[in-house]
């Protein structure tokens, strides 16, 4: 990074939308500093994979250089799938399940299509994907640095810790922490808000030999049998590692609220007692699919919750010049469609793209980019709350319980 007297970009976060983030202002040779809660980046799992969708390649192509989005291309999985969507199978059957029609008796429309890029399904691990924005923007990465709020200065920002300690002057303060963001809550007066719907999933693996009975594809498997509500899994299968033991493929549970229950309500439990619950739920589910769940590694088991914004979009709220928020601190998401990260790297190349423009902080810089961000999120949070509404089963309103 070139010698600037420039005061830094903060971020809170070192995430995805953070750290492609920092990757704009590295190559626009804009300081920052980032500040992370965690101890280390393999403090805690790094989640399933994720889909890339066109919108999210075109603005992670548009900020890394042409030698590191080969790099990062050459990572990502591409998978061929029947007509660019899922193929759903029915859990019990090993087989897809009658056309559905809808009310009206007309055929109902055809899934959302998947594929982003030559007729693909690309995807990556959040790890590889981390890994790769994390790379050359090590040194400016904080470690145990927690943000719980913010306070402005005469001429700038500082970022406030857990323990009441405060950073050091920044010209402007990006909250990238997720959806239990403090600077997300404080700088919109309260009015970006993360639901809990209710709604549960469990995160697990198994070697690639597992997914043989499947074939390469992006599947839904769903079982309709319980009274209680619907389970189901979302799996994405890659050609060339299938025979390979040492691969490792990965899958996501989901079910309505109420079927999948951590033990004590403690959903940051990994490992075996979220590997027992996914084991028991399949247990009777057809021979073809059974070794995914008869073989998974344990150890990578996670519970997860599902959570959801406002359903009608990203509120409005006054802005603050020199503080602005990304990702799902701005605007959480359901894994349906996997319409979330896609969302959060087009606001990490805007919001990059808009300070490189100016050479760093200028009045006017996050109202834009809010006022752009604003648009294209809504729309998104809109479709990931009403495909998982058909989904999951879930409904929230602005009385529903906030995480």
């Amino acid at each position: 990074m070139a010698t600037t007297t420039r005061k830094p970009i903060l971020i809170s976060g070192a995430g995805l939308s953070s750290l492609l983030l920092a990757q704009s202002l590295l190559r626009a040779s804009i300081p920052f500093q980032i500040f992370e809660r965690d101890a280390s980046v393999s403090f805690r799992a790094q989640g399933y994979r994720l889909r890339l969708s066109s919108e999210g390649l075109d603005a992670i192509e548009s900020v890394l250089s042409p030698s590191d989005f080969q790099k990062f291309w050459d990572t990502c999985g591409k998978t061929s799938g029947a007509g660019g969507g899922f193929t759903t199978l029915d859990a019990l059957t090993g087989s897809p399940p009658p056309a559905e029609t809808s009310s009206d008796d007309k055929p109902k429309a055809p899934p959302m299509s998947l594929t982003s890029r030559d007729g693909k399904t690309i995807g990556i691990s959040r790890g590889d994907m981390r890994r790769l924005f994390m790379s050359g923007c090590e040194p400016f990465i904080n470690w145990s640095h927690r943000v719980t709020s913010y306070e402005l200065t005469p001429s700038g920002v500082r970022a406030v810790f857990a323990d009441g300690s405060k950073s050091i002057e920044g010209e402007m303060l990006v909250g990238g922490e997720g959806i239990y963001s403090g600077v997300a809550k404080q700088v919109s007066g309260g009015r970006i808000k993360t639901y809990d719907t209710g709604a549960r999933g469990i995160h697990g693996q198994a070697p690639s030999t597992a997914f043989q009975g499947l074939g390469e594809g992006v599947w839904q498997v769903r079982d309709t049998s319980r009274s209680q509500g619907h389970v189901f899994i979302i799996t994405n299968v890659r050609s060339g590692d299938m025979d390979n033991p040492d691969v490792q493929f990965g899958w996501t549970m989901g079910s309505h609220p109420g079927v999948i229950k951590a033990p004590n309500d403690d959903y940051s439990m990994i490992g075996a007692p979220a590997a027992s619950i996914a084991q028991e739920l399949t247990a009777n589910w057809h021979a073809r699919l059974r070794p995914l769940f008869e073989q998974m590694n344990v150890s990578e088991a996670a519970f997860w919750k599902i959570t959801c914004s406002t359903p009608t979009g990203v509120p409005q709220w006054t802005n603050e010049p020199r503080v602005t928020v990304i990702g799902d601190a701005a605007h959480s998401m359901t894994p349906a469609g996997g319409i979330g990260a896609n969302t959060a790297v087009r606001d990490s190349a805007l919001l990059g793209r808009l300070l490189g423009e100016k050479g760093g902080y200028e009045g006017g810089v996050t109202e834009a980019y809010e006022r752009e961000m604003r648009g294209y999120a809504s729309e998104a949070v809109r479709a990931s709350y009403g495909f998982a509404k058909r989904q999951f089963g879930i409904s929230i309103d602005e009385n529903s319980k906030t995480v």
